[in-house]
């Protein structure tokens, strides 16, 4: 018999599934100073499925992040990333399926020119020569950069940079995508430019976000994580039209947004 491959190790004998993008199971942390962030967490999420992470500010939702690709630790409970346990033998592998895209670009931006910025993390991986430069072009190319690829990023407009942080997480080829409130600080144009960009990307995306028509728009599925625990697990609209789970949860939709009025893909 045929030894299983090492692209087929996430799956178990007569089993052709591949493993989930993420299961978190059972997380709890506290931090140093005591305080308790997560009381058990246990969260599934299918490949190539974009889900909304929902929340208050407190609940918890960032700490749980710092969780997927082992900046956090040492609690109760386990998180794999397509099989692959979150540990420390585990990190660099880990740290390249999991592509955390932060708030603010300029956080994630540091080279002299956008193209640098993109060759980074595959450089510091190990790629050189065409392999790299095929996998800055592509990354560029995702998000509707490429002829921007010798400008400073600091000459760009702020959608711009926030694309272009997208594509230096792209260019390690993620598992999961992890996008802190992508849409903040966008005008509407930008906006709707990074949604046609999410949409067409063949990953799995987990979107952080307190931008509820946004999560609408773009993850047919939305978590609520509150006060350390997942409160609500279902399709987006449904949750955004409880009106009750959506006020226990101090999550509050814009003024005369009603979402049974928009259609969804």
């Amino acid at each position: 018999m045929t030894a299983p491959s090492a692209s087929n190790a996430s799956t178990t004998s007569g089993d052709v599934s591949p493993a989930p993008s993420l299961e978190v199971s059972g997380v709890a942390y506290a931090y140093p100073d005591g305080h308790q962030a997560l009381f058990g967490v246990d969260l599934t999420v299918g490949r190539g499925e974009r889900v909304a992470l929902l929340g208050p500010n407190g609940a918890g939702k960032t700490t749980l992040v710092l969780h997927l690709n082992g900046i956090l630790g040492g609690g109760v409970g386990s998180v794999t990333v397509a099989g692959l346990p979150v540990e420390k033998r585990n990190l660099a592998e880990i740290r390249r399926r999991v592509g955390i895209v932060f708030q603010d670009p300029d956080d994630q931006l540091f080279m002299p020119t956008v193209r640098e910025d993109v060759a980074f993390g595959p450089a510091a991986a190990g790629l050189r020569g065409a392999e790299l430069e095929t996998r800055v072009r592509e990354a560029l190319e995702q998000v509707g950069m490429a002829g921007f690829a010798d400008r400073p990023p600091h000459h760009l407009s702020f959608g711009q940079r926030r694309r272009v942080a997208v594509a230096t997480v792209l260019a390690m080829r993620p598992e999961i995508l992890v996008l802190d409130e992508p849409s903040s600080n966008l005008d509407p144009a930008s906006r709707r430019e990074l949604a046609d960009i999410l949409r067409a990307l063949d990953v799995t995306v987990l979107m952080v976000t307190h931008d509820l028509p946004y999560a609408l728009e773009l993850c047919p599925r939305s978590v609520i994580l509150s006060e350390g625990v997942i409160a609500a697990d279902g399709r987006t609209r449904d949750l955004l039209c409880d009106e009750e789970l959506m006020g226990a949860h101090r999550l509050e939709l814009p003024f005369g947004f009603d979402p049974r009025s928009v259609a969804t893909a």
